[in-house]
């Protein structure tokens, strides 16, 4: 008997908006790992399919040939031991909750309906169950979630020799993967790993404290200084002052300026001495913008940046203010604070805004995206159509 794992979008995935207008829930990077690979890794499987509305054009659930039973699986559920257990365990047509929030089910067809609404047999899970909520869990949950796809990774294998001339505090506790470089840097593992993945590079002079996770074909600028815990996904460069961010991958920030207690997502780029405040100057909680509220939040946390989703760019010198949103493919410049909420496909900075025009956008996203010899496909091209119609209207 053949099962196919399947991650499950639901609603949930509107709270973590911006970022899951472009990319299912299961996509989003949380430590090392996207929660999809988390379970990849557990499963053993090689690639799982989605199950998620609107962006199953992108990300079609295909069943794989041969298969006789699905197993579901929450798309913002972070991946344990335990819970993988629970779910090797589960019958055919049985669901499994946690509480009243469905985590997953094993069934023989694909349904149409609601999974969590399906007449199946319901067990309990009593073990520590951990989700990706609010756009903010994804740096506030990235320190352990670091820690343990360390474990995860590195287990039974032994790190590539960190090169002479560099100071390093905790070896034990850094993992340089194969065709990783540093050089003349400072790495401190004292509170928490560090991992270099596979090709990327830790220029000259850079500080990095961990935890900390810079992903395949990365590379720090020369002179990073890097606070932990903080991830910088594949084939992104940073440089200037980082602290307590993830940056999801193809993007850069490449020059001075700070960013702390944010999350960036894809082929987004900081212009050079682009800064953010992560705290307000009376010290009070941070409120932020709510795809599902349509209006702003609080956040409960009193350090808290900037939210960028796909494709948005800045210009130099940007100022982005405490808890700053962005949408979709959107363009910052000029002088002074932008809004806190900057809708998709929007165009200008703090003097206005206007529609970024949908050819302009386009032409801009396949420009960067051929850089890294990676297709911009007709299936992205309708979904961001599709966001800009809602956004903008058509005309």
């Amino acid at each position: 008997m053949t099962t196919q794992l399947v991650m499950a979008d639901g609603p949930w995935i509107d709270c973590l908006k911006p970022f899951t207008i472009t990319r299912t829930g299961a996509d989003l990077r949380v430590g090392i790992l996207t929660l999809r690979e988390k379970w990849e890794h557990r499963f053993k499987q090689v690639s799982t399919s989605t199950s998620s509305e609107p962006v199953s054009r992108v990300f079609p659930f295909e069943p794989a040939v041969g298969v006789t039973s699905f197993l579901f699986v929450r798309s913002n559920l972070l991946a344990s031991a335990t819970l993988l257990q629970a779910f090797q365990n589960l019958g055919m047509d049985e669901s499994l909750w946690f509480g009243n929030q469905w985590l997953g089910c094993k069934v023989k067809r694909s349904p149409t309906s609601p999974l969590w609404d399906l007449p199946i047999k319901r067990s309990e899970f009593h073990g520590q169950v951990g989700f990706v909520e609010k756009v903010w869990h994804i740096f506030q949950l990235n320190g352990q979630e670091l820690a343990s796809d360390f474990e995860l990774l590195t287990e039974g294998r032994y790190s590539q020799p960190i090169p002479q001339g560099n100071q390093v505090i905790h070896p034990e506790r850094v993992f340089l993967e194969e065709g990783a470089t540093v050089q003349l840097s400072i790495l401190n593992a004292s509170s928490g790993p560090i991992y270099i993945g596979r090709n990327a590079e830790v220029m000259e002079g850079s500080i990095i404290r961990g935890p900390f996770a810079l992903c395949e074909g990365s590379a720090t600028k020369l002179g990073s200084k890097i606070y932990g815990p903080t991830t910088i996904g594949p084939h992104s460069k940073v440089g200037g002052e980082i602290n307590n961010s993830v940056v999801f991958g193809y993007s850069n920030k490449a020059h001075d300026g700070f960013l702390g207690n944010s999350v960036i997502g894809e082929w987004c780029n900081l212009g050079a001495d682009t800064n953010n405040s992560n705290l307000k100057n009376n010290y009070s909680t941070v409120e932020i913008y709510d795809y599902v509220e349509n209006g702003m939040v609080s956040t409960g946390l009193q350090f808290c940046g900037l939210f960028m989703g796909d494709h948005s760019k800045c210009g130099i010198n940007t100022m982005f203010n405490t808890g700053t949103v962005v949408g979709v493919m959107s363009n910052i410049f000029g002088a002074g604070f932008p809004p806190k909420y900057i809708p998709s496909f929007s165009w200008g900075g703090a003097e206005g805004f206007q529609p970024f025009l949908v050819s302009k956008a386009f032409e801009l996203a396949e420009r960067v995206m051929s850089r890294r010899e990676v297709p911009f496909t007709d299936a992205q091209k309708g979904l961001l159509q599709t966001i800009f119609d809602q956004e903008h209207g058509r005309g």
